[in-house]
């Protein structure tokens, strides 16, 4: 295995993160057992498998090295690597047994899940844990599993978890094409196009800086999702019968997200009302990531993000209003493209020099509170079902890292026939987690009773 530097947004990403804001994905998986001993047996399982995965491998290791002249100039302009950089690497003393832990019988799985999420991954050795919780009632156990965002995002997640299940049939992976061999210096056949290259980006940076400028000026969210951090987590999970959502999408139109989104805003007016805080007034603004990466790529490492920026229509009292306006957002989202706009902020990454994100990560990490208020997140997961040990996988709860500055961060994921909410908020800020849990599932009854023939 040989070490590659990390990409710009990697880069970032290991810098902004704190000891109140660790900048780490999680999945919480439960599954099915056989007897009151397979949450052992499957912690065996993953430790074992664990060390013939090269990617669980890879530790992140600081570095400080200057510019590769050899790289072309836009590409250079585009990655830039300079002083104050950090490379994933194997680590020669990589032990599973560090990383897989087996615990005491559970009777709340997301109790313990909520505990371990809010502490961060040790940063000297590869950033992934997999914690093995088994029921108290002998019938299931859960895995959740940890990956820091430098590491892997969602789709890179979902391979490297893979990968320590059960094996099964997956599409065979995508040759990526040969670097031609570089000189020292780039090609003066191709500086022309190079330079435009590098003009065309360094025109999307302005620009998306100054969408990001304007985004700041409009009215604040409801401070209920933006307190001051505890470093304490929470977690809690929700399952929606996809054939609920299909019912909803086919009679309003959209897509299957805008649903999904829009069941995110009427949860939210649900909660707020109900704990005294009031929805009145409030349009939260949500980042909603965008995958870049093309599927099926035999080296998927490094985040390949950007997004689109929107406000909840949480004030908004009629439950299809709520969807319509969603689904116009996510329209003028789309018809614009997942490469400008406030929500592109993530690339950005590529235009700065690694020592400002060196510098700059802790500034980053504060400003992102002004930036939005609340992430909702789509993490892809397999159509077919998946199995450790032998024992079937029956839900899989996605979790968001929390930023600085925010409470509640929403991941979503569809899994053999069930979409499943992921709830991830700060303990202290919001103690009533459970109650917005349950407000997702009302709103889903609400939307089916108004949309029902």
């Amino acid at each position: 295995m040989m070490s590659d530097l990390l990409a710009p947004l990697d880069l970032a990403f290991w810098n902004i993160e704190s000891a109140d804001h660790p900048m780490h994905l999680g999945a919480l998986g439960v599954f099915s057992a056989h007897s009151p001993t397979a949450g052992a047996h499957a912690a065996d399982l993953l430790a074992a498998r664990a060390a013939a995965v090269p990617g669980l491998r890879m530790r992140i290791r600081d570095v400080w090295r200057p510019l590769d002249l050899r790289r072309p100039l836009a590409d250079a302009l585009r990655r830039p690597l300079g002083f104050g950089g950090a490379t994933r690497e194997p680590d020669p003393y990589f032990d599973p047994l560090n990383h897989v832990r087996l615990h005491a019988p559970a009777t709340d799985f997301h109790a313990q899940a909520g505990r371990l999420m809010q502490r961060p991954l040790g940063r000297n050795r590869p950033p992934w844990e997999a914690h093995v919780l088994p029921g108290e009632d002998g019938v299931s156990f859960a895995v959740l599993f940890k990956f820091h965002h430098a590491l892997a995002d969602g789709l890179r997640a979902l391979t490297l978890a893979a990968a320590v299940l059960d094996p099964m049939d997956w599409p065979a992976p995508r040759p990526r094409p040969a670097e031609p061999e570089r000189g020292l210096l780039p090609d003066v056949r191709r500086l022309p196009g190079m330079v435009r290259g590098a003009l065309s980006d360094v025109g999307r940076a302005l620009d998306i800086g100054a969408c990001v400028a304007r985004s700041t000026l409009t009215i604040r969210s409801t401070p209920a999702l933006t307190a001051e951090p505890t470093g304490t987590r929470r977690t809690a999970g929700v399952v929606v019968d996809i054939d609920d959502v299909h019912l909803v999408r086919k009679a309003v139109g959209g897509t299957v997200n805008d649903v999904l989104i829009a069941v995110v805003a009427g949860a939210l007016r649900r909660w707020l009302d109900e704990r005294g805080d009031g929805s009145k007034g409030v349009t939260p603004r949500a980042l909603i990531p965008v995958s870049r990466r093309r599927p099926r790529t035999a080296h998927p490492q490094g985040n390949r993000l950007s997004g689109y920026l929107m406000e909840l229509p949480v004030d908004e009292p009629y439950p299809l209003r709520r969807l319509a306006a969603v689904r116009a957002a996510m329209d003028r989202n789309k018809d614009a493209g997942p490469n400008r706009g406030a929500g592109a902020v993530a690339l950005l990454a590529d235009h700065v020099p690694a020592l400002g994100h060196r510098l700059g990560g802790p500034l980053v990490g504060q400003a992102a509170r002004l930036w939005f208020d609340i992430l909702v997140t789509s993490v892809p997961l397999p159509g077919v079902g998946l199995r450790l040990g032998g024992h079937p996988l029956e839900a899989v709860y996605p979790f968001a890292p929390l930023a600085r500055g925010q409470s509640l961060a929403i991941a979503i994921s569809t899994y053999r026939g069930r979409v499943h909410y992921g709830l991830v908020a700060d303990a202290k800020a919001v103690p009533d987690l459970n109650r917005l849990a349950r407000a997702v599932s009302e709103e889903v009854e609400t939307l089916i009773t108004v949309c029902a023939p």
